[in-house]
Order: C-alpha cells, then sequence, then structure tokens
C-alpha cells in the first residue's frame, strides 16, 4: 500500500516509519509512505505556506497555491495513478472515524493524507481537492499529523504480515462491533487478585464464551451506545443478560 502524505512537518512521522509494529512495516516494504511539503511547492524566495483569510480574523490559513501543488504531486504518487488515488483530509469538522473506514482505507492500493496547519485550509481546495474530511474525535489539535499517524497505524495493523498473527487486528476492540475482553498475564495473584479461574482449565470452549461473555459485558459497562449499534444474536443477548444478572448481585 502506498500512503503519500501532505504535511508542513514530515519529521514527526518517524514515530510511524522508525518505530514499532508501523516502523517495521514500513522497513519490510508493506506499507511506502511518503511525504509532500507544500513549502517545497512554494515559488517566493521566502517559500511562504500561509496566507491572511478574507474577512479578516484570528490566525492564518495554509496558502493556497503550493497546497494545491503538494497535494497533485501526492495523487500522482510514485506512480502517477492520480485517478485512483483517496485524497482525505484530517479536519475536526470530518465525519468520526470508524474501524470500518480504517478496514477499507487498509484496502487501498494508494491513499493521499492532507494535514491541516494553522486555521486550517481554503474551502475551495476542500471542494475541489478533497474526496472526504475525516477527524479522531470532537477536538482540536495543532495540526493534521498526529491524526495522520493514529490513522496509519491503525491501517497498518490491517496489512497483511503487519502483525505477528493476521488475527490479532480481528480480534481488536471494534473489529466484532464490541470492546476487547480483559486480558491477563503472569503472575497468577496481583494486588490480592487472582486470575479467572476459567483461563486456567485448558477448555478452550469455555474460555471463547467466558471471553465473549466479558466483550458483551465490558461493552455494555463502557460503550452502551455499541450494543444498541449493533444487532445481537440470541445466544450474544443471553449472554449479556447473564453477565448483567452477575454483575448487579
Amino acid at each position: 500500500m502506498q500512503v503519500n502524505v501532505v504535511t508542513l512537518f514530515p519529521e514527526m512521522f518517524a514515530a510511524i516509519t522508525d518505530w514499532g509494529i508501523s516502523g517495521r512495516a514500513v522497513k519490510q516494504g508493506l506499507v511506502s509512505l511518503n511525504f509532500y511539503n507544500p513549502r517545497g511547492y512554494t515559488k517566493d524566495k521566502h517559500r511562504t505556506v500561509d496566507d491572511k483569510p478574507f474577512g479578516g480574523g484570528p490566525g492564518m490559513l495554509m496558502k493556497t497555491e503550493p497546497l494545491i501543488a503538494a497535494i497533485h504531486a501526492a495523487k500522482h504518487g510514485l506512480h502517477g495513478h492520480q485517478q485512483d488515488t483517496k485524497v482525505v483530509y484530517l479536519s475536526p469538522q470530518g465525519r468520526h472515524v470508524t474501524n470500518q473506514d480504517i478496514v477499507d482505507l487498509a484496502s487501498l492500493e494508494r491513499l493521499a493524507l492532507v494535514c491541516g496547519r494553522y486555521q486550517g485550509i481554503d474551502n475551495r481546495v476542500i471542494e475541489s481537492e478533497i474526496d472526504e474530511e475525516l477527524s479522531l474525535g470532537d477536538f482540536v489539535i495543532s495540526g493534521g499529523e498526529l491524526a495522520a499517524m493514529a490513522l496509519i497505524d491503525a491501517i497498518i495493523r490491517f496489512q497483511p504480515g503487519a502483525l505477528g498473527d493476521d488475527g490479532s487486528a480481528q480480534q481488536d476492540s471494534f473489529s466484532s462491533g464490541l470492546l476487547h475482553c480483559p486480558e491477563y498475564t503472569r503472575p497468577q495473584v496481583v494486588a490480592g487478585k487472582e486470575v479467572p479461574k476459567v483461563l486456567l482449565t485448558g477448555d478452550h470452549g469455555a474460555i471463547d464464551r467466558w471471553r465473549l461473555k466479558q466483550s458483551l459485558g465490558a461493552t455494555w459497562l463502557k460503550r452502551p451506545d455499541l450494543i444498541d449499534r449493533n444487532k445481537l444474536s440470541d445466544d450474544q443477548q443471553e449472554i449479556l443478560e447473564q453477565f448483567i444478572n452477575e454483575y448487579q448481585t
């Protein structure tokens, strides 16, 4: 997969390219990350990348001409496939990213991410160059780079070979529409609390059912909106009711 990023601060992405699962995936060639800095497409001697907004007001906007040039370069990428490159703008005004969005983006061959800075970008650039606006949530950060890194990291987890076990991503929270069940490791007793005994039995059927119950229970406790959003099977509903009864007694 080729991910092309339009950013004024490509150095920030060392957090993705140099470390952990994402860094290993980049080094193995599972994902190609390329950066397009609008500063490199300026034509004035000061390499200006910001401009005043019409109508006045606080803050600046990204300068339009070098930004558009950088987006066009990111669309073409290394192989000139402009029409096949989806362009996403990371924006607090965008739709909230879901796990399904990550799965869909991870299936693309080419993706361009545009990282805004200052007060944002000219709305005409959004209308003419951006396919979709996405947001991590209802809050504002100083630029789109951190949001882009979060998106890239999540996308990499769905690339074949990126994880030690390709089934790991399918067991993460939200992949089934539910939160992941609690996990435990050694020692068996921590702060006076023991590992649930079922996990020590070796009975994989019982363990799977316990994990499903805890997953349903964690979702009911922490994110009840996901319970409402996902249609539970009769078996899942029965298991959840068992959890609720046990929790309330």
